[in-house]
């Protein structure tokens, strides 16, 4: 079995991205190295032992490749990323007291609420709750 063991997201700022996505979205520090050249070797996964096997990987978005990428996706008003969660319309409410920008409010597409946030590092992330 083929399962997914980390994924990457193009950030502007690894340490600022650290920072959000610990400290306001709550994911938890999995690997915080520095191989050296100046740029940290980050990831982040759920907490509480929810999918200990999956990382997320702080890539920096610089390079002549990410940058490019990043910002046509971000353009294109498309997630770089989507996280699921149990209760959307909780979780909205706590991001947006945490000062969050949400691009889209929750709304319902098809069998899913979803909404739209800014990461404060170059990318919109989806969260989605499934319907029913």
């Amino acid at each position: 079995m083929i399962k997914v063991a980390m994924t990457s997201v193009y950030v502007e700022d690894v340490a600022r991205a650290h920072a959000f996505y610990t400290g306001v979205l709550g994911f938890e520090t999995r690997t915080h190295v520095n191989p050296g050249g100046g740029k940290p070797f980050v990831t982040v996964g759920a907490r509480e032992g929810a999918q200990p096997d999956l990382e997320l990987l702080l890539e920096p978005g610089d390079g002549p490749i990410a940058e490019p990428y990043r910002r046509a996706v971000r353009e294109a008003g498309l997630p770089s990323i989507v996280f699921s969660v149990d209760d959307l319309r909780a979780e909205f409410e706590r991001l947006r007291g945490e000062g969050v920008h949400f691009v889209r409010e929750p709304e319902k597409q098809g069998p899913v609420l979803t909404a739209l946030l800014d990461d404060t590092v170059g990318n919109l992330i989806q969260l989605t709750q499934p319907l029913g």
